[in-house]
């Protein structure tokens, strides 16, 4: 048995965490291990256990597979590499010539972000890697990517257009904090899992931890922590309540208002309809715990927050994220010890970009004049979500043509019936994956991805680089993405416009730092940091906020921006306003007679949505889809732990099973994405939650789906299936 120092190359969620690989007499990789003195080596999340099962899983596609049969099936063919090039470089070419290229899009999703294929593809004045530019010489602008419906409101629109940074420019002082709130997301299940240790160490050290959620997470068994739950899609109501008490008791910074802000007036005349009474009745929170947490906030020596998805996916996600932003920065609470805090200048390796490439013109892409705080933000990347309509009913145009990498569209997105007909329609589908998706079923190709351990590229984590080392050969004839696209690129005439290598990318890093690759190559682990300088605070008065030097904040106006100018000129409301989404119980109360019960998604870990189905430890763990459902709610309707349920909403009814639980709010259901592929259990093939999800409700800045406060009816089934309907040729005519 061999042991190597490595980087773990099961997901892209995480920068790379620090592992020790072991391998057996073959070469394989049989095991990891934490990695301590790696960067984010100190724990692993539970996917790390599987990496034998993951890496050389059976379902693995290890050839470039070509379709012989009916779309809708997985029968295929394998081909040559330079076959499936030949092939989409002639039907692109065709249609090209047909159509024009406008025709063709490509679709990056998580399986894409791998950090050397984001340099070599992000887009030209991107804020982050959202989606590729692969075909951007080809003539198209339809680029699109998984930041559609993840990430980008919390990582990008709200702050940009709020503070004028990123939130990878921030970072949440949990280490000093007196008082974290975990609002809306999990640590404690996620990927990179570093965050959920550091909470643990504040709560053992005395911080107060309280964690706002319908669900009870881990982080609220935390030595003392408290579970606030709240009515799904009221975050927002409740964060104006906080101001509003700040505001009304005269708690907020006064300074920092009257000389750094802009729109505040504004803003408290707003918050004035946000009273405890009310918004108590909004988010199920009693007026005493919202008055008390406001005090908590401005009082604390040191308040922060931890805060994702569960924001995000309402009617007013973007405003949602920012109300919170406001709070932290009147409470005093921004850029101070133990506080929401920026990084400043110095503090990051920084990324050339004089490679990257700009949009052939967003005004000639299907998303023009839709989702424009997104689009400008974004490179000029069109939403995900017009595809369909694209696709299916030709507006503004059809998309004939479509590369998927690291993406299952059909289980990821609302309304997946429909996004299965606008697969079914193309006349050009090819997926690039580790294993066979639902998309797959109406690819004509199907390429063979590789995991990070397969492959030599680099980590980026900010303040620090390390190489990463191919760990192992390729699996079969699988490749990367950015081998993928880099050698497609070359067959279509234009391989000259990207780089080459990972090696040229990670060079052209170090360089803008002055470091060079013998240098990284002889370190400790092929890795290097920068030194840490002293950390100030209140960056804005010292000038170190704006590229200008000037301080303030890099807005409009130079100033935080209660009153986005950004949001304003675009068409939108600037103060961050809430707004009850279409379909929940205060919206609609005659729909919420039929339909009780609001339901939200996500996945449950150790889980990457769809792409884990058929691996062993993924099934013994999570044998069916389970629905989680309180006992209150169960009871009503004789429901037990195990018993299969329909879950149904206006749009139809999905199986799963029942997982009766106290650590889920009363009349709150929670269920599991990523069911309805080909892989896995039929009880989970069977199960895509969001054939009843409805892809007309979105946040209309964003352009993200509301995934958690959709109403729903739990209803107990008599009977599961164990296997897929089909019909008994035996019973001739009596049947």
């Amino acid at each position: 048995m061999k042991q190597r120092q490595a980087i773990c190359g099961l997901c892209f969620h995480s920068p790379g965490c620090g592992v020790i690989a072991r391998l057996d007499e073959n070469d394989r990789i049989v095991g990891l291990a934490p990695d301590p003195g790696a960067p984010l080596g100190r724990v692993l999340c539970p996917i790390a256990g599987s990496v034998e099962q993951i890496v050389y899983s059976e379902k693995r596609i290890t050839r470039p597979q070509k379709r012989v049969g009916p779309k809708g099936t997985y029968e295929f063919e394998p081909v040559s590499w330079d076959a499936a090039y030949d092939l989409i470089a002639e039907k692109l070419a065709e249609m090209k010539d047909q159509y024009g290229p406008e025709a063709a899009g490509f679709y990056a999703g998580t399986g894409s972000y791998e950090r050397s294929f984001k340099d070599a593809f992000q887009l030209k004045d991107s804020e982050i890697y959202l989606a590729s530019s692969i075909l951007f010489p080809y003539g198209s602008p339809n680029t699109f990517g998984v930041g559609a419906p993840c990430y980008t409101s919390l990582g990008v629109l709200a702050p940009k257009v709020t503070m004028g940074c990123r939130h990878i420019d921030m970072f949440s002082d949990v280490d000093n904090a007196d008082l974290i709130l975990v609002w809306g997301t999990d640590p404690s299940t996620a990927t990179p899992p570093a965050m959920f240790e550091r909470l643990k160490t504040a709560a053992e050290e005395g911080a107060e931890i309280i964690v706002i959620d319908p669900r009870k997470t881990r982080c609220a068994d935390l030595e003392g922590s408290r579970w606030v739950p709240i009515r799904p899609g009221s975050d927002g109501a409740l964060a104006l309540g906080l101001s509003h008490v700040l505001v009304r008791n005269n708690l907020y910074d006064r300074e920092f208002v009257e000389n750094w802000t802009r729109g505040f007036d504004d803003f408290a005349r707003y918050v004035q309809d946000f009273a405890p009474e009310r918004v108590s009745r909004l988010t199920g929170i009693s007026e005493e715990a919202i008055e008390d947490l406001a005090e908590r906030i401005a009082d604390a020596e040191g308040a922060t927050y931890i805060m994702y998805t569960g924001l995000e996916y309402t009617k007013s996600g973007v405003q949602n994220i920012r109300a919170v932003m406001v709070l932290w920065a009147i409470a005093g609470q921004l850029d101070v010890e133990g506080g929401r805090c920026f990084l400043g200048p110095d503090r990051v390796f920084p990324l050339p970009d004089a490679h990257r490439l700009a949009t052939p013109g967003f005004d000639k892409s299907i998303g023009k004049d839709r989702f424009p705080v997104y689009a400008r933000f974004c490179g000029g990347e069109p939403h995900a979500s017009l595809l369909p309509k694209a696709i299916l009913e030709e507006d503004p145009y059809p998309i004939r043509a479509l590369l998927v990498l690291g993406a299952s569209l059909a289980t990821a997105w609302p309304n997946a019936a429909m996004w299965r007909q606008a697969l079914e329609k193309l006349e050009l589908l090819v997926c690039m994956d580790l294993q066979m998706t639902r998309d797959a079923a109406y690819a004509d190709l199907v390429l063979p991805a590789a995991t990070a351990f397969e492959h030599a590229s680099y980590c980026y984590y900010g303040n620090a680089v390390r190489y990463r080392e191919q760990l192992i050969e390729p699996v079969g004839e699988s490749k990367s993405g950015f081998q993928i696209l880099t050698g497609l690129a070359d067959r279509m005439g234009y391989g000259h416009m990207f780089p080459k290598h990972p090696d040229d990318l990670l060079a052209a890093i170090l360089r803008e730092s002055g470091y060079t690759m013998d240098e990284l190559m002889a370190a400790d682990r092929k890795t290097l940091s920068l030194q840490e300088a002293p950390m100030t605070w209140r960056k804005w008065e010292q000038g170190l906020l704006r590229k200008d030097g000037q301080p303030g904040f890099d807005t409009p106006s130079g100033r935080f921006e209660v009153f986005s100018e950004i949001l304003n000129e675009l068409g939108y409301d600037g103060l961050p306003k809430y707004e009850e989404s279409d379909e929940t119980p205060v919206s609609r109360p005659d729909l919420a007679e039929r339909y009780p019960l609001i339901l939200g998604t996500g996945p449950f870990k150790p889980d990457m949505k769809s792409c884990l189905r058929a691996i062993p430890d993924f099934i013994k763990k999570y044998p069916y889809p389970a629905l989680q459902i309180h006992p209150v709610d169960a009871e009503k309707r004789r429901i037990k732990t195990g018993d299969g349920v329909s879950i149904k909403t206006p749009r139809g009814e999905v199986v799963m099973r029942a997982d009766v639980t106290d650590r889920i709010m009363p009349g709150f259901v929670y269920a599991p994405v990523g069911g309805g592929g080909p892989l896995g259990t039929a009880e989970w093939q069977q199960a895509n939650i969001n054939e009843i999800t409805d892809d007309g409700q979105y946040d209309p800045i964003s352009g993200f789906p509301v995934y958690k406060t959709l109403l729903c009816e739990v209803k107990k089934k008599k009977r599961v299936r164990k296997g897929m309907a089909s019909s008994d040729p035996n019973l001739g005519c009596g049947g």
